[in-house]
């Protein structure tokens, strides 16, 4: 491995950081927007490549918990991770779409004064994602957790 590479190996939902990979993710589901706080200048970047696949874990959690609309979503995860992740809507929503098309969310459109808003409700197939998405997450934390002695895992 070069230096200054990073490798997850083969991880389904999560994404590597090889270049080449990205090619495989498609454009609508890349981050356009995210702030990560607390990290040094150097890895300060608006799409760290080691979060692909975070907003779509993070998401159907908070789906598993209760339906949710687009924007209450992005708020959702800034309010439960203190601030630490902050996607924007146009990151979240493609992934909304996504999911719904891939049926692991169901949507229903309601008026709520005065605004028409679509509520998306987590599928038994996204129930499914979830386990396996959080299953590869835990797996790859305890990993980094080892490496970095438990320092910041």
């Amino acid at each position: 491995m070069e230096t200054g590479s990073v490798q997850t190996g083969k991880i389904k939902g999560l994404r590597s950081a090889n270049p080449g990979d990205l090619a495989m993710i498609p454009h609508s589901l890349r981050f356009t927007y995210i702030t990560v706080i607390g990290m040094v200048a150097a890895m300060k970047k608006t799409n760290p490549s080691f979060l692909n696949g975070v907003p779509e874990l993070l998401v159907l959690r908070l789906l598993a918990q209760r339906e949710m609309y687009g924007y209450q979503l992005v708020e959702e995860i800034r309010r439960q991770t203190r601030e630490e992740l902050a996607f924007g809507e146009g990151c979240i929503y493609p992934y909304l779409h996504h999911l719904e098309a891939e049926k692991q969310v169901s949507c229903t459109r309601r008026e709520v004064g005065g605004r028409s808003r679509n509520y998306y409700q987590l599928t038994p197939r996204g129930r499914k994602r979830l386990a396996e998405l959080s299953t590869e997450w835990k797996r790859v934390t305890d990993g980094v957790a080892l490496l970095m002695g438990g320092q910041y895992a």
